[in-house]
């Protein structure tokens, strides 16, 4: 089995570093993330206040009516005990009339709908709370692609992005973010019953340690075999990263001129600032 264990005090630096860093240097000294509930908004959110104070960290719940009634109290567990300005939205009136536009609409679809109206919800705040969105997507969604694309991948900065699920909850133990939240079945609650791990079909720790082989050790998927994977789950895995490498790139600009977007006009983020 592949060591995954983090030195916890070293990401809390580094992290709180790279959020007040990355916030400051484009302008701003405020943030906004969507909190579901979930385990990675919830350490994006603790993270961010580290780093930025409580007072400049604003916290979104965005409920849709079918969401768990847990999602709504693990969320507030956290505005509570770290004091943070909220705000609660239903976003069902927004989201409706295109779902009923198809009575035949599949749970993807609508999945996709909501998690794309909840950013349009983030970005309008970013606005009013002048503050920039926090992304709450780890390593092991961005890998396989189990997020959807200017929906809940959407942000400005993205602190928890190189922590394998399991790291995540790891560093939340650490971070003292609220047990009830952390030892849930993690589900990004879009219709009753849904679970990441069952609609994946294989478990985080399970596909964070192949992970771990493929993209962190190179390993080959042969030698990932060797050491005790199912070649099935291995090719499964490492069709999925192939398949979804479009989601993490930007889009591809076609090249007519001499300096192209993205190719040739090239500057830091912060170039200008």
């Amino acid at each position: 089995m592949a060591d995954l264990t983090i030195n916890t005090d070293v990401a809390r630096e580094i992290l709180t570093g790279f959020i007040r860093s990355e916030v400051t240097r484009v302008g701003y000294s405020r943030a906004v993330i969507n909190l579901s509930g979930g385990l990675d908004s919830a350490l994006s959110l603790v993270l961010a206040v580290e780093a930025l104070g409580a007072e400049n960290v604003f916290a979104l719940r965005l409920p849709y009516r079918t969401s768990s009634p847990d999602s709504l109290e693990h969320a507030q567990l956290l505005i509570d005990q770290f004091q943070v300005p909220s705000e609660t939205i239903d976003i069902s009136d927004m989201a409706d009339p295109l779902i009923r536009h198809d009575p035949n609409i599949s749970n993807v679809r609508k999945g996709n709908i909501l998690a794309r109206m909840r950013m349009i919800v983030l970005y309008d705040r970013t606005e009013v709370f002048k503050g920039l969105p926090i992304g709450t997507s780890n390593k092991t969604e961005i890998l396989l692609g189990y997020s959807t694309l200017w929906g809940d991948m959407a942000s400005a900065i993205n602190p928890i992005g190189d922590l394998y699920k399991t790291q995540v909850r790891q560093l939340s133990r650490a971070l003292d973010i609220p047990a009830p939240i952390i030892d849930k079945a993690p589900s990004a609650d879009l219709w009753a019953g849904q679970t990441d791990e069952g609609e994946l079909g294989f478990t985080y720790e399970r596909v964070d340690q192949l992970l771990y082989l493929l993209v962190d050790q190179r390993y080959s998927p042969q030698e990932c075999i060797e050491e005790g994977f199912d070649e099935k789950f291995v090719h499964t895995v490492i069709t999925r990263i192939r398949r979804n490498q479009f989601k993490r790139m930007m889009p591809p600009v076609a090249k007519l001129s001499n300096r192209t977007v993205g190719y040739d006009f090239l500057y830091l983020r912060d170039w200008g600032t």
